[in-house]
Parts: C-alpha cells; structure tokens; sequence
C-alpha cells in the first residue's frame, strides 16, 4: 500500500474538543499514523476568520492569514477527511464559512468559471464523515442526503476531488455504547487504509 498525505478537517463548531467528532478525529489519525501515513490535522473551531459576504470578496478578497496554512495543507495532502456534525439538515454554518473562505477561485476552481472551470484540487481523494442524532439510513434515503450530495457535487467535485466517499453515523446520541465502538474501530481501520 502506498503512503498517503492526508489532511483531517476537522468541522465540529464547538472548541471544547469532548466530542464524538473529535474522537473519530483521533482514531482515524491512529489508524492512519500506525499505517505509515502522514497526517496533518486542522480544526476549524479553532480558526479565525470571517465570513464572505458578497462575491467581491469571494473573487478578490484577502485570504484570512488563518487560512493560508490551511490552503497549503490542502495543497500539500492527497486525501483530505471532513469530519462534522449534522446540524438541521446540513453541515454547521462554521463549516461552510471555512470553505467558501479557503475554497476560492485561483485555489480551487480557476478560470473561466464557464463550463465547469479549471479544477485545481485534480488528485485528491475525500472521505466525508457526518454525524447526526437520527438513523443515518432515515438522513439517506428518506431524507435523500441532499446536503452532502451539494458538498460533493458542489464543492469537492467542482475542485476536482474525486473520488469522495462518506460514512454516515447516525444515533450517535443513543445510549449503546457498542454502536460507537463499532465506529471508532471502522474509522481506524479506515484511517489505515487511507481511504
């Protein structure tokens, strides 16, 4: 197996670090780390920045100098792991301020915007992990996961990475411990694999 450059993100909005979250954060990165991969790691809680408000500065502003460390990891990694909360319906708004703010044109998608764009992110894969309170297969199906479709197809995929994969977790506020047990392990075995 190849070595990977991976970059966790991780997306959980609170600074508190207590979180399930976090603690697949850090099993994935075991995983990955006893595999041999290198492994840098960001947490968007921690971050200073604002967020856009118009598209002139999406297009032109100044790239917070929180996040030009950020973009660099994103640069340098060949796989990049998302890590979240679902948050009504969708990923925290903290979340989607960081990568409108580190997702811009030049970064991620060059010129022309027309036909798609120049994708600048070509050779990464991604691996998105949510979490959310209610059956992940109710979120999938029922729900029909429109908001990480719309962060697949709309943000990773339109910079070029592919292929993107995702691991659900759902009841992560229930009471059986086995049931995150069994994710921490997946997450780890995933983390070795680099996927």
């Amino acid at each position: 197996m190849t070595s990977r450059r991976i970059l966790i993100i991780q997306g959980h909005p609170d600074r508190d670090g207590d979180h399930f979250c976090h603690a697949l954060d850090d099993r994935y990165d075991a995983g990955a780390r006893a595999a041999g991969h290198e492994v840098r790691r960001v947490d968007v809680a921690r971050l200073d920045f604002p967020i856009l408000r118009s598209k002139k500065e999406w297009d032109a502003g100044t790239l917070p100098p929180a996040l030009a460390a950020v973009q660099r990891d994103i640069a340098w990694a060949n796989h990049l792991v998302l890590i979240f909360p679902l948050w009504l319906g969708d990923m925290p708004a903290l979340v989607k301020g960081f990568l409108e703010q580190v997702a811009r044109p030049g970064f991620a998608v060059g010129e022309p915007l027309k036909n798609g764009g120049v994708k600048l992110l070509r050779g990464r894969s991604a691996r998105i992990v949510v979490t959310m309170g209610m059956p992940a297969l109710l979120y999938r199906w029922y729900f029909g996961a429109h908001a990480i479709r719309s962060l697949e197809r709309n943000i990773l995929r339109f910079a070029g990475v592919a292929p993107v994969r995702r691991s659900l977790i759902g009841l992560v506020e229930d009471k059986d411990a086995s049931r995150r047990t069994r994710w921490l392990a997946a997450l780890e075995r995933l983390g070795a694999k680099g996927a």
